[in-house]
């Protein structure tokens, strides 16, 4: 018996917002009798019992035409229409959902690693068009038969590589059209412990002979980057995805000499189980920067420089994550030192997430687990007092900074429980404050004296 999905089966595998909006399109395109089928990612992850990621959606009509009749029954007017009409596609947004249609579509690649010509196709051609056989099924969807189980369709053998646990592609110039299908491959493979097969490998060295990936612009490398980082989310050790790539050539295709040290996997390991870990409290969207920080660290300034143009990582960003290596040597030294809770915060307080994140996976134990207290708890304690009350007290531009940290050092070290005890060490800072000006203006008189009896030098009034 060949294996298929029932309208249910794909509901359950699916968040409570996707779900509904998933039934509103299927019940709007059956109303306008535009046949709509689950297609790529989503009826693979499926047929593996994995959670569904993403929602990819074959209109067998005008995409656009049925998302602007899918907004106007939906009456909500959080709902987004992103369409790319070059492409045929769009994709239906709300705040807790989004689902992206494609109608059927055949492409021309006019020459290695450009975007392609898109024209409309027939189903085994859109099939045919796609990155790996097991990402090119596609199952009809049948919100009247909840529980009728739809056949899978099968242009290019998914099924069979699905059982076999191998990534094939469609045709020998696959990698040719597209390199950044290189990047998929590691990310698939290791998210779904499949491997290349040997026919998609020597076609991946043929691309990489004939210079494919040269083609390919900094902003889709970087794309692919970013999106590999965001795997960690998912469990992977993203580590691994660059190890294959150092592997299998494509890193030092993209800039001679990158490739991936053997002593990066272990902090990577640690940034991707870090991202995993559900009260990480580091945005992930920002992960990437510092992986690539902790990559290319031990790589000689100038090809760290070179890999991050072809990244299309510039300016400001870039300099940071060139610079990562020393600026962590420092920081961690910082941390060693650091004793207190206070401290501890003081210092990490001032650094962009993307650096602490970075550090938190190159750092010893020790270490890290001051960090994850300080993210956990000590980062978002707020002291009892405000730049306002300092204000009252008479402190006015940096001292009020300064009187803050100092207070925050208190209360994070538990030298200060509640609002009384803080109010009283700023009356305390203030009055230390206030002498300090007052033994200034007094040296400031005294110099002011002594140049007018013309007195050269005139003694610090603390000797």
């Amino acid at each position: 018996m060949k294996p298929g999905l029932r309208f249910n089966d794909v509901l359950a595998g699916l968040s409570p917002a996707t779900g509904e909006m998933l039934q509103r399109v299927v019940r709007v395109a059956a109303a306008q009798k535009i046949p709509i089928q689950l297609v790529g990612g989503p009826v693979r992850d499926l047929l593996l019992r994995r959670p569904v990621l993403d929602v990819d959606l074959l209109v067998e009509g005008e995409a656009r035409e049925l998302g602007e009749a899918i907004a106007a029954d939906a009456g909500d007017p959080s709902l987004t229409i992103e369409a790319h009409d070059r492409f045929g596609t769009l994709r239906l947004k709300t705040s807790a959902a989004q689902i992206d249609l494609a109608q059927l579509r055949s492409e021309h690649y006019p020459h290695p690693g450009a975007l392609p010509e898109v024209g409309l196709g027939t189903h085994e051609e859109d099939s045919r068009r796609r990155d790996f056989s097991i990402n090119a099924m596609s199952c009809a969807l049948d919100a009247e038969h909840p529980t009728k189980t739809n056949p899978i369709c099968d242009f290019a053998g998914g099924l069979e590589d699905l059982r076999l646990g191998k990534l094939r592609i469609l045709h020998p110039q696959s990698f040719h059209d597209d390199p950044t299908r290189a990047w998929r491959a590691a990310r698939l493979s290791e998210r779904l412990g499949f491997s290349l097969d040997r026919k998609s490998r020597s076609a991946l060295r043929d691309a990489l002979r004939d210079g494919a990936f040269g083609a390919v612009s900094g902003d889709r490398w970087r794309r692919e980057l970013q999106r590999s980082f965001e795997e960690a989310e998912q469990g992977v050790h993203v580590g691994q995805i660059l190890r294959s790539l150092s592997n299998w050539h494509v890193l030092a295709a993209m800039e001679p000499g990158l490739t991936l040290n053997s002593d990066r996997l272990a902090p990577l390991r640690r940034l991707s189980r870090a991202i995993a870990t559900p009260d990480w409290v580091a945005p992930r969207s920002r992960s990437w920067v510092a992986g690539l920080s902790i990559w290319l660290t031990p790589l000689p300034f100038g090809l760290r420089r070179r890999s991050l143009e072809r990244f299309s990582i510039r300016g400001e960003q870039a300099k940071r994550i060139a610079n990562f290596g020393r600026e962590a040597e420092r920081w961690l030294r910082v941390m060693n030192r650091a004793r207190g809770r206070g401290a501890v915060d003081a210092a990490l307080s001032e650094l962009p997430e993307e650096m602490v994140q970075a550090l938190y996976a190159l750092a010893p134990p020790p270490i890290r687990r001051r960090m994850l207290r300080w993210g956990a708890e000590d980062r978002r304690r707020r002291v009892p007092v405000g730049g306002r009350d300092l204000v009252e007290f008479g402190l006015s531009g940096p001292d009020v900074g300064r009187a803050l940290a100092r207070i925050r050092a208190g209360f994070l070290d538990g030298e200060i429980a509640n609002r009384e005890e803080a109010l009283v060490l700023a009356e305390e800072f203030t009055k230390r404050v206030s002498r300090r000006r007052g033994r200034r203006k007094e040296q400031t008189g005294l110099r002011r004296v002594a140049q007018r009896s013309g007195i050269a030098d005139t003694p610090n009034v603390d000797d």
